[in-house]
Order: C-alpha cells, then structure tokens, then sequence
C-alpha cells in the first residue's frame, strides 16, 4: 500500500505529490513543511484540508498547528463530507485517468514513479486539451453530486 500527499497550488496551477509508504501526522507535517518552502516565508499561505485523521490533528496533536502558527501558515478545513469543495479533487480524477486507469504495476516503485512523471507532465502542459477537459467533466459531476 503507498499514499499520494498531494498539493494543489491555485496560484500557479500546480500539483505537487509525494508518494509515501504511509499517510499519518509525521508525513502530513512533513509535507507541510514541503509547501511552505515553495514560498517566501513573509507570504502567508493557506492549505485547505479535509477531514482525513491526520489533517485535525491540531486538535490532537499540537505540532501542526504550532507549526502553522510559527510558519504563516493557516490551515483551512472544509465541511464534514465536502471534499468536493476542494479543487484538488478533479487534479486526482486526471491523474487516475492518465496515470493509473488500465495499468497493473509490477511494483510500488513503478507505480510511484508513474504518479511522479504524470505530476512533472501536468504541470509542463496546464493547457492541454485532454487534460482541460477530463478536470472540467471531474469539476462538474462534483458540483452536481451535491445539486
């Protein structure tokens, strides 16, 4: 089992990943500190989460939202069940569809790297057709999920 931490920056119209063996509080803080490195440190940034358990983890465990607090950063939640207000949800729904639909990796690793190359080709071709187009479908059945 491996774990995408994705990032989605609205700004520049990026998608950052990293491919993880696991997905708790250390990988999240971990990627956090990733994010905020893209960034001059007096630009205050915010990172919209879900509900995933170790995102309220400042409710638990105090190191992210230290952390956030001390790095200019503000942590963002969406509602219980709204993960499709997040606009990184679509970012997934292309990466599957380019990446992964119909393929059967021999290993993690190739899968990895697979997710890492299709992460390098999105952000090299924001404005390809194909792409534009499987993120508009992704964007619209989310928004008429909740219609």
């Amino acid at each position: 089992m491996r774990h995408l931490i994705a990032g989605y920056d609205l700004s520049t119209n990026k998608l950052y990943g990293h491919v993880k063996a696991r997905k708790g509080r250390t990988e999240f803080l971990a990627f956090c500190r990733y994010l905020r490195s893209l960034h001059p440190a007096g630009v205050r940034i915010a990172i919209v989460l879900d509900n995933f358990s170790p995102h309220p983890s400042t409710r638990t465990d105090p190191r992210v939202g230290r952390w956030a607090a001390a790095n200019n950063v503000e942590l963002a939640y969406v509602p219980f069940y709204g993960s499709w207000l997040n606009r990184i949800e679509a970012q997934f729904t292309a990466l599957r569809y380019f990446a992964l639909d119909g393929t059967d990796h021999d290993s993690h690793r190739e899968q990895a790297s697979m997710i890492r190359r299709y992460i390098a080709w999105r952000n090299r071709h924001v404005t390809d057709p194909r792409l534009r187009k499987v993120i508009r479908r992704a964007e619209t059945i989310n928004r008429a999920k909740v219609a």
